[in-house]
C-alpha cells in the first residue's frame, strides 16, 4: 500500500462501520482481521439476535455509560440511535423496539446485520484482507507509518483506526491485542477488567434454584456499609451464581468494589411491588387459605418451584410445620427474607466471560471531535478498545457504531488534507 492510504484494524462494529465512512469519504482503506471472517462478536451478540441499539431518547444515552459517558456525548450525537436505524434499514434490516427500549432486528437475525454491513463496505469498495494479524503499530518521530502483521509483513498507511475491541469473547477475535499496542507505543492504559459479567457468590443454594430466570425482580448492590444501585427487571440462577440484564448491569459497579477489597452483596426484592405491610397481608392470606397444609406445601402460589426450598430452608421454618402453626414473627421474618434474599458476592467471572470490557485506552489521550492519538499523528481509536463501557440494553453497539463513524470520517478527512 502506498502511504496516505488508511488501515483499519479489526472488523467488529467499530471497524466496519469506520472503514466503510472513510472510503465513502473518498479514502482508499485496507480492513484487516484476524478472524476468518468479519463480525464475529456481532453474530452472536444479544443470544445471536444483536441488541442494535436502544430507543432512549439521544440525550437520556449518556448517563447509561457509566465508563466515560461524557467522552461520548458529541459522538452520539453525530450518528444517534434514529440515524443507526436508518442506516440499517437502508440495508435491508428493518428494526423494532422491545422491553426496556432494546432495539433488534425485525428478523431477530444477528447475521443480518453482519451481511448489512459486509454489503455496506463492499459498496464503499473497502479492500478487506482476513485471517491477518496485526502484531505492532508503526510509528515513527510521532507520526503513524504503518502497521507490522504477524507472518513479517509491513504494511505503510497514512492513517490507521485500531477497532480491535476489548478482551471479552476472545473467541471472536478480541484478545486485547489493542491494549498491546497502546502500551507499547506509549499511550495509557486504564487496566482492563470485566463488565457486563455472572456474578460468582459464595452460597451454595444457588445450585438448587441453576436455570430459573426471575422476572420483574429489584436487585440491589450492597458495599461499604449501604445500597450503592439497584435494578428492576430479570435475572437468573446460575449454578455459580448470578446472571441475566439486571446482575450484568450490578456487575460493573460490583467488580470495581470486589477490586477495592469491599465485601459485596446482593440483596433480591423478589416482590418489589407490594410494600412490606402489603406482601405481610399477601402471606396472611395464603395462610389462612392452607392453613391445615404444611408450610412446604403453601407457597406455590407465591414463588417458583424451584425456589421453594430454598425460601424454606432459609427461613429457618421447619417444612413439615402445619400452616396455622407459624408465628406472626415468623411470618414476618419470611416477609424480610421474600423481600431481601441476600448473596455475598465473591468474584465477577473473567473477562473472557464477559460482554463487555471495561477500562482500555484513556480517554484523556483521544481527542472526542476526531477520536485521533493526542500523541500519535494519523493515529484514530475506536470502539470497546477505548476505556467507554456501557450497561445493557444497546448502548455499548451504539457507541462502537458511533465511534466507528466518527473515526473514519475524520482519518479520512486527515489523509486527504
Amino acid at each position: 500500500m502506498m502511504a496516505k492510504n488508511i488501515i483499519v484494524v479489526g472488523a467488529g462494529a467499530a471497524g466496519l462501520m469506520a472503514a466503510g465512512q472513510a472510503s465513502f469519504e473518498g479514502a482508499k482503506v485496507l480492513l484487516l482481521e484476524k478472524k476468518e471472517k468479519p463480525g464475529r462478536k456481532i453474530a452472536i451478540s444479544g443470544k445471536g439476535r444483536c441488541n442494535l441499539t436502544n430507543n432512549e431518547n439521544v440525550s437520556d444515552f449518556i448517563r447509561n455509560y457509566p465508563g466515560n459517558g461524557r467522552f461520548l456525548h458529541g459522538i452520539l450525537r453525530e450518528f444517534d440511535n434514529v440515524r443507526l436505524r436508518e442506516f440499517f434499514a437502508h440495508y435491508g434490516v428493518e428494526s423494532k423496539v422491545e422491553r426496556g427500549g432494546r432495539v433488534f432486528p425485525v428478523s431477530d437475525d444477528a447475521e443480518a446485520v453482519v451481511r448489512a454491513l459486509v454489503q455496506f463496505i463492499k459498496e464503499a469498495s473497502v479492500e478487506v484482507r482476513t485471517n491477518q494479524t496485526v502484531q505492532e503499530i508503526l510509528v515513527k518521530e510521532g507520526n503513524i507509518e504503518g502497521v507490522a502483521l504477524s507472518n513479517g509483513a509491513h504494511l505503510q498507511a497514512g492513517a490507521v483506526i485500531v477497532c480491535t475491541g476489548g478482551a471479552s469473547y476472545p473467541g471472536t477475535g478480541s484478545t486485547g491485542d489493542g491494549y498491546r499496542f497502546a502500551e507499547k507505543i506509549g499511550h495509557h492504559l486504564i487496566p482492563p477488567r470485566a463488565s457486563l459479567v455472572p456474578l460468582r457468590t459464595v452460597e451454595a443454594w444457588v445450585k438448587e434454584a441453576q436455570g430459573l430466570s426471575l422476572r420483574n425482580v429489584e436487585a440491589s448492590l450492597w458495599y461499604g456499609g449501604k445500597k450503592q444501585r439497584s435494578e428492576f427487571g430479570e435475572m437468573l440462577f446460575t449454578h455459580f451464581g448470578v446472571s441475566g440484564p439486571i446482575i450484568l448491569t450490578l456487575s460493573r459497579w460490583a467488580g470495581e468494589a470486589l477490586i477495592k477489597g469491599e465485601k459485596v452483596e446482593l440483596r433480591i426484592n423478589l416482590k418489589p411491588a407490594l410494600s412490606f405491610e402489603q406482601l405481610d397481608q399477601r402471606l396472611q392470606r395464603d395462610f389462612q387459605k392452607f392453613s391445615n397444609k404444611q408450610f412446604k406445601n403453601a407457597l406455590d402460589e407465591l414463588l417458583p418451584q424451584s425456589l421453594i426450598p430454598v425460601i424454606i430452608k432459609l427461613s429457618q421454618i421447619p417444612s413439615e410445620r402445619v400452616v396455622h402453626q407459624i408465628t406472626r414473627e415468623e411470618r414476618k421474618r419470611l416477609v424480610q427474607l421474600l423481600q431481601g434474599l441476600k448473596l455475598t458476592v465473591v468474584e465477577t467471572l473473567p473477562i473472557a466471560a464477559a460482554i463487555v470490557t471495561a477500562g482500555g485506552v484513556d480517554t484523556k489521550e483521544i481527542d472526542p471531535k476526531t477520536l485521533s492519538s493526542k500523541l500519535i499523528h494519523g493515529l484514530y481509536w475506536a470502539g470497546e478498545v477505548v476505556d467507554v463501557d456501557g450497561v445493557t440494553g444497546g448502548y455499548n453497539l451504539q457507541a462502537a457504531f458511533a465511534m466507528g463513524y466518527r473515526a473514519g470520517r475524520a482519518a479520512a478527512g486527515f489523509v486527504q488534507s
